[in-house]
């Protein structure tokens, strides 16, 4: 059995981060699948090393001398593997890359190396194999995984040992390194668990898992103990800052379980993030929402005898490039909400095509919405769920402009006013966590 670990930038900000990951590995003998994201913080004001790479990549392409961010960079590789008593052949590599960035190293190439440096050091620490992304891992145009990394990858892992794999890179369309969106390390780790045949994925980090609503509105919201892919999808979709949404994939495709640990807290339980819920012990697995909405209400007697009206509609938002969140309708009103920084730029335009192509009693748009999904497998299964929600809203002072519950019946959304965006997040966490 392989566990496939990933450790983000925090958990390897200096060689004792190093320690500590190599400790956490050790103690699990199925530990052997390793992905390792560049440096992060050591402190507030330190840069992140991926950080420092862009700027080099900045001042390069601005004809300023990037000498002092390479010294920069330099010096956190080298007191790492100073510190940590390896020698991974750094000094060399950044010369190699010094040279690599005066000659013109095109950006994904620059920003890769944090990842590869931190994969070198980690490997002759722990006395492992490094495996090269490049070449390995492949990415679409678009960022994606390309589906002949399931061929190239899985015979470059060794059937012995450990082996670590630099996070966040492989190789573009065009045979040259490409890197996924910030954050990618996420997803190389998922990539690295479906390859190996991983029995769990651990993404480590530096949070003691996932919580169920945005801390910034309570503060010391509750960690999901055990959460669905498809739940973390509808609250990442809805605004929470879970996981990165293209991470899941790959593990979900085959099964994968993931589970998301603190490397400062390693016997805290985590999240795990599971194919199917079997018994949920709330109603709900969390709560999220998002801001920036706005409301196109259209009114017409006798809609729901008009063929087609609907779809005029649509069809004239989808010329215009405007994908749709919900549409709500009723039996003489039809309701479509957009996002607003969208719909505003064409808000003309798309008003008087409605007009001339369904000539409707009346349309209006309201603004300045914001979307609350509560989220949980639970719900379908639990007499009085709504009335508990929207009483919470209502002993809160929140009125509700809309009302969405999926087929799957896995989410109810509303929408509220913006301002009372706070407000009605922390009336549905109370009601159904602190209750």
């Amino acid at each position: 059995m392989t566990i496939a670990v990933k450790f983000g930038g925090t958990s390897l900000a200096d060689a004792a981060q190093f320690r500590k990951v190599a400790a956490i590995i050790k103690a699990d003998a199925n530990r052997r699948a390793v992905v390792v994201s560049a440096p992060g913080k050591r402190h507030k004001q330190d840069p992140k090393v991926t950080d420092i790479l862009l700027s080099i990549h900045e001042m390069v392409a601005r004809d300023m001398d990037p000498g002092p961010s390479l010294l920069l960079l330099r010096g956190r590789y080298l007191e790492i593997e100073r510190e940590l008593g390896v020698d991974a052949g750094i000094a060399g590599r950044l010369d190699a890359f010094e040279k690599a960035v005066r000659a013109g190293a095109e950006r994904d190439f620059i920003a890769s190396r944090g990842e590869h440096f931190s994969a070198l050091v980690m490997a002759a620490y722990l006395g492992g194999t490094f495996v090269e992304a490049e070449g390995a891992v492949f990415l679409t145009s678009n960022g994606l995984i390309d589906e002949r990394t399931w061929k190239e990858l899985p015979p470059r892992l060794p059937a012995k040992g450990f082996y670590v794999l630099p996070g966040f890179y492989g190789t573009g369309p065009l045979g040259k390194v490409k890197t996924f969106s910030r954050g990618g390390s996420d997803i190389s780790g998922a990539i690295l668990a479906r390859a190996a045949g991983a029995s769990l994925y651990e993404n480590w980090t530096d949070v003691a898992g996932l919580l169920m609503t945005d801390p910034r509105v309570v503060p010391d919201a509750a960690p999901m103990e055990r959460v669905t892919y498809r739940e973390l999808r509808e609250l990442a979709y809805s605004g929470a800052n879970v996981f990165h949404a293209e991470a899941i994939l790959p593990c979900k495709q085959v099964g994968i379980p993931i589970r998301i640990a603190n490397t400062n807290d390693p016997a805290a339980p985590g999240t795990l993030i599971v194919p199917e819920n079997q018994a949920a012990d709330r109603p709900i697995a969390g709560v999220a929402g998002r801001s920036g909405f706005c409301l196109l209400q259209i009114e017409k007697t006798l809609m729901n005898k008009e063929r087609g009206f609907g779809r005029r509609v649509l069809g004239i938002l989808e010329t215009k490039g405007i994908s749709y969140e919900l549409s709500p309708s009723g039996i003489d009103s039809m309701c479509v909400v957009m996002e607003q920084k969208s719909f505003e730029p064409v808000e003309d335009v798309v008003l008087q095509e409605i007009r001339n192509a369904c000539d409707p009693d009346s349309i209006d748009v309201e603004r300045n919405l914001a979307l609350i999904a509560t989220v949980g497998h639970g719900m379908s299964r639990r007499v009085g769920v709504s009335s508990r929600l929207f009483t919470a809203l209502a002993n809160a002072g929140v009125n509700v402009r809309i009302i969405d519950q999926g087929a799957s019946e896995l989410s109810i959304i509303v929408g509220v006013d913006a301002a009372d965006l706070g407000k009605g997040l922390r009336a549905i966490y109370d009601a159904f966590v602190r209750s």
